[in-house]
């Protein structure tokens, strides 16, 4: 993708989709939430208003320190981030880097089991959140 992000429409509003996510994360033995940020929380704090956006930033080492050792300034993307959003028409989404594009970005050879990895969970993880599997 030209961007560098995938972007994935939800079937769900934007608290059942952004709760979805954590759960599915949160209950994987091979990721750690690191952070959540609630950015119209914030935007609120300070009297502005922001569509419901919130990034949730995990992480797996087993994953992530192999692709530091290839290129330090991988780190400036990782650990993973993904945010889910409102649009415009209030449609709920969710969007991540593309493992590919950071690859690219970063300049990082030999690593493509590890890209396949990090890809696959990445599609898996966001795909159990926006649907229903039906």
């Amino acid at each position: 993708m030209e961007s560098g992000l995938i972007i994935k429409r939800s079937s769900f509003d934007f608290g059942q989709t952004y709760n979805r996510l954590r759960t599915i994360i949160d209950d994987n033995p091979n990721l750690k939430i690191l952070l959540e940020l609630d950015h119209s929380k914030n935007a609120s704090s300070v009297d502005l208003v922001l569509r419901p956006t919130k990034i949730i930033m995990f992480g797996n080492p087993r994953l992530g320190t192999p692709l530091m050792n290839a290129s330090a300034t991988i780190s400036i993307d990782l650990p993973q981030k993904i945010i889910v959003f409102t649009d415009e028409e209030g449609v709920t989404h969710l969007a991540y880097n593309d493992p590919n594009y950071l690859m690219s970005r970063h300049n990082i050879v030999g690593q493509e089991t590890v890209l396949q990895k990090v890809s696959g969970a990445l599609d898996k993880i966001t795909n159990a959140a926006i649907s229903d599997g039906q």
